[in-house]
């Protein structure tokens, strides 16, 4: 391929994966209740948006379980990856073949297997059920996002630190922590991304008496794409823009730290 092919094809494949965002925000600001024809530009969809009390409560919902689900996910992760990488004990290898299992698992499994199990431990479906599904569901990608990140350091960095006569928590929090820092912040905007999106899983999981915007925006749209919808998933997109420009301005400070 020449430069200029390249270049058409770089431009082709980033219209094709942020066009249909694009689309989503710019409908936000339509003037029509239902159609695709742009008639004028307006607010008043984000307007009616932040009136709208049960949406904003659904929303609210989802928000905190993705936190909720990304900060247990990501502690979990991250002690499982240190662990794999400098222990040795009885499963290990079979511990490790499951956590990439999870991963290759289809959701709608995991979801009947979880509510199978809430039903025989009868455990009423809501809040806690989603937040365990969704820490289940999150658990595997953080550890193996941390644990590719610990085998690519020197482990003699360990072994000269012990010599030292530091202990193991002094090594995981002036050693390993700082190390580890960018794979535990990737690890857990993944978990927020995958809690806050989820719906195979949150499907089975939710009960009827705690809803979640995934599902909501599911069944909102059936009846087609309404502008609040375009409203709702814009907002989204902007929180999760701050999120993650907020996580590399941390990690930017951080590094210049370590490297002074």
């Amino acid at each position: 391929m020449n430069k200029a092919s390249k270049y058409i094809y770089t431009i082709f494949v980033y219209i094709f994966l942020y066009l249909p965002i694009v689309v989503v925000v710019v409908f936000s600001f339509n003037d029509a209740t239902r159609s695709l024809i742009w008639k004028g530009f307006t607010f008043r969809w984000y307007s009616e948006l932040l009136h709208d009390t049960a949406l904003l409560i659904v929303a609210y919902h989802s928000i905190i379980i993705a936190l909720l689900a990304a900060t247990f996910a990501t502690f979990l992760g991250t002690l499982a990856a240190v662990s794999l990488y400098r222990y040795q004990f009885l499963g290990k290898k079979i511990l490790h073949g499951l956590i990439y299992a999870l991963i290759l698992f289809p959701e709608i499994v995991m979801g009947i297997s979880l509510l199978l199990l809430y039903s025989f431990l009868k455990i009423p479906l809501g809040f806690w059920t989603l937040l365990l599904a969704h820490i289940t569901l999150c658990l595997p990608f953080v550890s193996v996002t941390i644990f590719s990140r610990i085998t690519s350091v020197d482990s003699s960095i360990f072994e000269a630190a012990m010599d030292l006569g530091a202990t193991d928590l002094t090594i995981f929090t002036k050693i390993v922590f700082p190390l580890l820092l960018p794979a535990i912040a990737a690890g857990w905007l993944l978990s927020f991304t995958l809690s806050l999106d989820d719906v195979i899983i949150s499907y089975f999981v939710t009960g009827p008496t705690f809803e979640i915007l995934p599902l909501k925006i599911y069944a909102m749209v059936r009846l087609g794409v309404k502008p609040e919808v375009n409203a709702l998933c814009t907002l989204l997109l902007l929180i999760t823009l701050f999120v993650v420009l907020a996580a590399q301005t941390a990690l930017r400070k951080n590094s210049e730290k370590v490297n002074f």
